[in-house]
């Protein structure tokens, strides 16, 4: 990490602003896209090389020279870094330079990257000062630290001279291998020094001396940032012309840059988020996005607001219910409102503009923040009866949430991403209000079924039909449009007519297994047998619910060996219906069509297709050749059981699946107290 330390702080102490500006817009430069390893990086290296010594099988691998120079160069970096956030958090505090404040903030953000140099970021004073150049509170009313005094600055100087002797006395002296074995007890020693300091110390004077390990110099380990989707905005990229204003104002860019700072502190510090908290920042927060709403041109900022808003919603999940009770639905209901510029037919019905652009890069990724925002305060109204005032309210939301199921973006990813927070954000809402998605006018472009608009349902058929396509992070992206769809066909019944007709169409070809091929039943009947009993699971359930809950159709369409899982887990094995009382489905039946009621006889019910005919193992044998084999087989199986290798299972009265031995004992006394009841009698 080549950056003079020693010269930013002498510059700070004079007040030479310019040359601070010159040295910080140099360090920018060089690590704007960068991070810096941490301890867990470093052991992932240290296996990989382990790794590759066993694959190689190098007989002589032991940690060489080289390695112990690598990772003690690491702290000395971080001691470097820590003492660069501890002077830049006081300069920051009374430096009214907008241009000069918002290049140390750009820094402070570069430097909050690290989790081992945040310690002088969360105290409250820290955390109190970078709000107030966010704009969340005034600072009127907190009383800041005064002004580091010359003292402050000298004791980091004359640390940083220690541990740069100290650096260059080690490497002058390597050759005496007495001297290498003193330094190397001194090291153990004074190691634990590198490590994270306490929080409430930070806030003072002094700072704690280096051990040895942290001696000055040399350059940092490092790695590329990869850009995210967040990151693709259309204004400048991070890290470009830090001489140059970015749009807007240079006030505009302090707030974004102290705001940056803010979401990494609160993301990678859980003292942060709870201080945060403790603080009522949150309040101005709420504050700032409800102002911001209302305007015609949101700032460039307002990205970097939802996203602390999301943070902190998410990782203080009690801030969530607070943000509910402060009419955060409306608020961010209205923001959704105000970024899609939406316009209303009547109540619960938005204009659909088929000729409107795409949605821009930067207002899809605001949408999407305001959509993670709103399931964070709403997922637990899932299973609750809504009063009518807040029934209202979400149906006003979801007819909003159609716009952004049907509506596209620039690029196919962001389309993408944007109906996955939507259908995530539909799944959280009370069901009885997702009516409101099959009460849209009819167009002649309408998808549509019995005189039904389809067009949300449709859309929502598509985005799963993408996911079951999509082979990486299965559970993650299937589970929440999988239990949607589910749950919305048990409310409504159109929406299980119509995808049962898109995914259950009637049977005519029983050549196949029901999990081979390439359509949306084969791929989710693949789900129900997969590893991970969550989405397999959710996958049977969509399948059971459009069959009616009916177990003779069910196994008729996905075989009875696919079908065992959630009939063990519903007491179904024993092929009795139980149906749910809240759900009442019509009476219709299924009827066959000609192709499968010529093969039904012919179609195994466990692999649910038609099976060659096999020849008669026992042809040829006489009956007492039979009567010996089965007795043979028995024997086998009784042994396999004795032996705890096989255990022999039943289906009980419930159609529950129980051993045969507790299945037995249930049948005997069963047998017992009819006995006893017809004695009686």
């Amino acid at each position: 990490m080549e950056v003079d330390l020693e010269g930013i702080i002498q510059c700070i102490k004079s007040r030479d602003k310019a040359s601070v500006q010159l040295y910080l817009q140099e360090f920018n430069k060089e690590y704007a896209q960068c991070f810096f390893f941490d301890k867990e990086e470093r052991n992932r290296r240290k296996q990989r090389r382990l790794e590759e010594f066993k694959k190689n099988k190098v007989r002589d691998y032991t940690d060489s020279d080289s390695d112990g120079e690598e990772y003690e160069q690491e702290d000395r970096d971080l001691f470097l870094r820590q003492n660069l956030a501890l002077v830049l958090v006081g300069f920051i505090r009374n430096e009214v330079n907008c241009s000069l404040l918002t290049v140390a903030l750009r820094s402070l953000r570069i430097l909050s990257r690290d989790k081992r140099v945040l310690a002088p970021l969360v105290t409250d004073s820290a955390l109190l000062t970078l709000a107030r150049l966010a704009g969340l509170t005034t600072g009127e009313t907190h009383e800041e630290p005064s002004d580091p005094d010359s003292t402050f600055y000298d004791n980091i100087i004359v640390s940083l001279a220690e541990a740069k002797a100290q650096h260059s006395h080690y490497h002058h002296d390597s050759d005496d291998m007495e001297t290498v074995e003193q330094t190397e007890e001194c090291t153990e020693e004074d190691g634990g020094s590198t490590g994270s300091r306490d929080v409430e110390s930070m806030d003072g004077v002094s700072t704690p001396r280096p051990s040895l390990t942290q001696a000055y110099g040399g350059s940092t380990h490092q790695k590329e940032l990869e850009r995210g989707r967040r990151d693709r905005r259309e204004s400048k990229m991070e890290g470009e012309g830090d001489t140059e204003e970015e749009s807007g104002s240079t006030e505009e860019a302090q707030r974004k840059e102290a705001m940056k700072v803010l979401c990494n502190v609160v993301y990678n510090s859980s003292w942060a988020q709870e201080r945060f908290s403790a603080l009522r920042l949150i309040n101005g927060l709420i504050e700032l996005l409800s102002a911001g709403i209302s305007s015609s041109s949101p700032s460039s900022v307002q990205f970097y607001e939802l996203r602390l808003m999301f943070l902190m919603t998410a990782l203080r999940p009690e801030l969530g219910k607070h943000l509910q009770q402060a009419g955060g639905v409306s608020i961010f209901t209205a923001a959704l409102e105000s970024c899609l510029e939406v316009q209303w037919n009547n109540q619960y019905q938005c204009i659909l503009d088929t000729v409107a652009p795409p949605i821009s890069l930067d207002t899809s990724q605001r949408i999407v923040e305001i959509l993670k925002i709103l399931f964070n305060i709403t997922f637990s109204t899932h299973r609750q009866e809504p009063t009518e005032e807040a029934a209202a309210q979400y149906r006003h939301l979801v007819a909003i949430l159609h716009l952004c199921l049907m509506r596209k973006c620039v690029l196919a990813d962001d389309t993408d991403e944007l109906q996955g927070h939507t259908v995530n954000l539909l799944s959280a809402l009370p069901l009885q209000c997702l009516d409101v998605l099959l009460n849209v006018p009819l167009t002649p472009c309408s998808e549509q079924f019995n005189g039904v608009n389809m067009d949300s349902v449709h859309k929502l058929l598509l985005f799963m039909e993408r996911r079951l396509e999509q082979g990486d992070k299965v559970k993650e992206k299937l589970t929440p449009i999988l239990n949607l769809l589910t749950e919305s066909c048990r409310a409504h019944r159109e929406t299980r007519k119509y995808l049962r007709n898109q995914i259950l169409p009637p049977l005519r070809d029983v050549s196949q297994r029901p999990e081979e091929g390439s359509t949306v039943k084969s791929r989710i009947v693949r789900l129900m047998t997969h590893l991970d009993t969550d989405l397999k699971h959710c996958a049977a359930d969509l399948i059971f619910v459009l069959c009616k809950e009916n177990v003779r159709r069910f196994v008729k369409y996905t075989g009875y060996g696919n079908a065992a899982g959630l009939l063990a887990t519903r007491g179904l094995l024993g092929g009795q219906n139980i149906q749910s009382i809240s759900v009442q489905y019509s009476s219709d039946s299924d009827s066959d069509t000609e192709e499968y009621r010529q093969q039904k006889d012919r179609i195994n019910p466990v692999t649910g297709r038609v099976e060659a005919l096999q020849p008669d193992p026992m042809e040829g044998m006489s009956e007492d050749e039979k009567e010996e084999e089965a007795r043979r087989l028995i024997k086998l199986f009784s042994k396999l059981s004795r032996e705890d290798i096989i255990q022999p299972m039943g289906v009980d009265s419930q159609g529950r699946l129980v051993p045969m031995a507790g299945l037995k004992e249930n049948i005997t006394d069963e047998g017992h107290s009819d006995s006893d009841f017809d004695e009686e009698k």
